[in-house]
């Protein structure tokens, strides 16, 4: 049997980190979204017991370091499944760039074997696994508009964001998330943007009430490392965004508008700076 799952690109409207466990994890307080850049994940049964994983990209390990591998191997331990899996993911998402892409094709594999092995599972249990994989599974499970708490794994749905339209841009650099995670200090972390107010404004619709609340407390860890980051973030703005700021631990910078037209420009405008340049739309995989 065999079955295609899309795992789209996230990005932080908001990230926050709170505090940290004593094993080292993150207490995270983010806003989430995912967007209509995508992996497509074909996932296939094999009666072999062997896990086979194959992408067309040269930068993505096979092996167990590719999080898609290591999604497969714990349902097969979980559930003791002992059938075989071969996985062909077909990139779009950049790697190692901030938008979740090895998250999401992750979270892919779990809900498209949850159907394959007819294990029916609830996105709350799926979650729940993911979180063992990578803090980002669980909201890659959802793929829509959500509020993250917790380690990563409690994830509240929201309402669909008012209409918008978002240009990414990924500067020429790679970021490696532990490394960024490594040198948050608590003590230095004083600038905490407004996720209560991003959630009220979510809440309510109204782009004047997300925008200003938007905000990501890893953003001046990174750019002092990646000084590309502040300046594409100021050339989106000075082309017209409405917001911008940084994903998750970078390098991904995103520019957010009211309106296509205006999207449309800051697009255009930032490719002469910038190589690789996508102009997008929240999604919610739920509507699929």
């Amino acid at each position: 049997m065999q079955i295609v799952e899309k795992a789209p690109a996230k990005i932080n409207l908001g990230l926050d980190t709170l505090f940290e466990h004593q094993n080292g994890d993150k207490e995270w307080n983010m806003v989430m979204t995912s967007v209509d850049l995508a992996d497509y994940v074909q996932i296939e049964t094999l009666r072999t017991n062997r896990i086979e994983v194959a992408t067309d990209s040269g930068f993505l390990p096979n092996d167990r370091r590719n999080l898609a591998f290591q999604a497969v191997s714990l349902l097969k331990r979980q559930y003791h499944i002992h059938s075989g899996v071969r996985i062909k993911i077909k990139k779009a998402i950049p790697v190692a760039a901030g938008l979740g892409g090895g998250s999401s094709d992750a979270a892919a594999v779990l809900r498209g074997l949850n159907r394959l092995w007819e294990l029916n599972l609830d996105l709350v249990t799926l979650a729940k696994l993911g979180l063992k994989i990578d803090s980002d599974v669980p909201y890659c499970v959802y793929s829509q508009t959500a509020h993250v708490t917790g380690k990563g794994e409690l994830v509240r749905p929201l309402p669909k964001l008012p209409p918008m339209w978002i240009v990414l841009a990924k500067p020429k650099i790679s970021v490696s998330t532990p490394n960024i995670l490594r040198q948050v200090d608590y003590r230095q972390l004083t600038a905490h943007p407004n996720i209560d107010g991003l959630l009220a404004g979510i809440e309510a619709g109204q782009p004047n009430e997300i925008f200003p609340n938007m905000g990501n407390v890893l953003e001046t860890i990174t750019a002092k490392r990646y000084p590309e980051i502040t300046q594409i973030k100021q050339q989106l703005l000075t082309f017209g965004a409405d917001a911008a700021q940084m994903s998750g631990t970078g390098p991904t910078v995103f520019g957010v508008c009211r309106k296509q037209s205006r999207a449309q420009r800051v697009c255009n405008s930032l490719k002469g700076f910038c190589k690789e340049v996508y102009l997008v739309r929240p999604v919610n995989l739920a509507d699929k």
